[in-house]
């Protein structure tokens, strides 16, 4: 598939089927059983998928990044896909504590970390609290303070997304009939978190890329400028004619960003 700008084919089939693992698994964590999967071999890459969403959502990037000689890691975050959840609240704290459980079980001391909205916010406080185990992060899509994100307006391509992910959430979940309370409890935490200071930006010690689709329409893109200026060494891309979907809207254009982004992260094009 070439594009997909208004999520037409996501809605119908999802992402690309993803190849057979070469292992997988679950990590049992802080009251919830955390799946993970691994694709090829060579140095470590997480991909950690966006809110409502599930590792499946990467079909259109694994492929490339095992075909360009990096072991891939993919999670399913706690409550979304094949990973359950208890009674706690969400946080991104948690979720990257869990991220970190599963490298510990994989025996993965370092790993380069390409995060999609949620999961972006999931690797930057890894990046922060963590760093011996972050030899980089892409952050794509998200705030980190509850002033980056705009007023929510919904749109065709925003429903059809919402509609994959319910039916996606109702054969993958432990819980199917849970969707509605699922996304008021993520909903909750997106509201309020994260909430960091420029300070806090200032101290995470790891490479950043910044990066945002040219029409995002959750996260500001003067909050993506500001991120990228307040970090050491970071960079900002703003990926043209994309919007918060760009992984699946145009596949190519986001896998070569990335690929770029991992062969910085590990000092090479690999």
């Amino acid at each position: 598939m070439q594009t997909d700008d208004e999520l037409k084919h996501f809605e119908s089939h999802g992402a690309a089927p993803l190849p057979e693992a070469l292992e997988e698994g679950f990590v049992d964590h802080a009251g919830a059983r955390i799946a993970w999967s691994t694709y090829g071999s060579g140095q470590p890459l997480v991909l950690l998928h966006g809110g409502l969403g599930h590792r499946g959502n990467w079909g259109y990037q694994v492929p490339a990044l095992v075909g360009a000689g990096y072991r891939v890691i993919l999670i399913d975050s706690r409550g979304h896909g094949s990973s359950t959840r208890d009674a706690q609240p969400y946080s991104y704290e948690l979720m990257a504590s869990d991220v970190l459980a599963v490298l510990d079980a994989l025996h993965v001391q370092r790993a380069a970390f390409i995060g999609w909205s949620d999961g972006a916010c999931t690797a930057l406080i890894l990046g922060r609290h963590a760093r011996e185990r972050v030899a980089g992060v892409f952050f794509f899509a998200c705030n980190m303070d509850p002033g980056g994100a705009k007023e929510f307006v919904p749109t065709p391509v925003i429903d059809r997304c919402f509609s994959r992910h319910r039916a996606d959430y109702r054969a993958l979940s432990a819980t199917p009939d849970d969707f509605d309370a699922f996304v008021a409890a993520v909903s909750e935490m997106q509201r309020t978190q994260p909430d960091y200071s420029k300070e806090d930006l200032a101290q995470t010690g790891v490479r950043v890329t910044v990066a945002i689709g040219e029409h995002d329409e959750f996260i500001r893109q003067e909050h993506a400028a500001y991120l990228a200026q307040s970090m050491p060494d970071a960079e900002l891309i703003v990926l043209p004619n994309v919007s918060h979907f760009a992984p699946l809207q145009r596949p190519a254009l986001f896998n070569g960003v990335i690929a770029r982004f991992a062969g910085t992260a590990f000092g090479s094009t690999n």
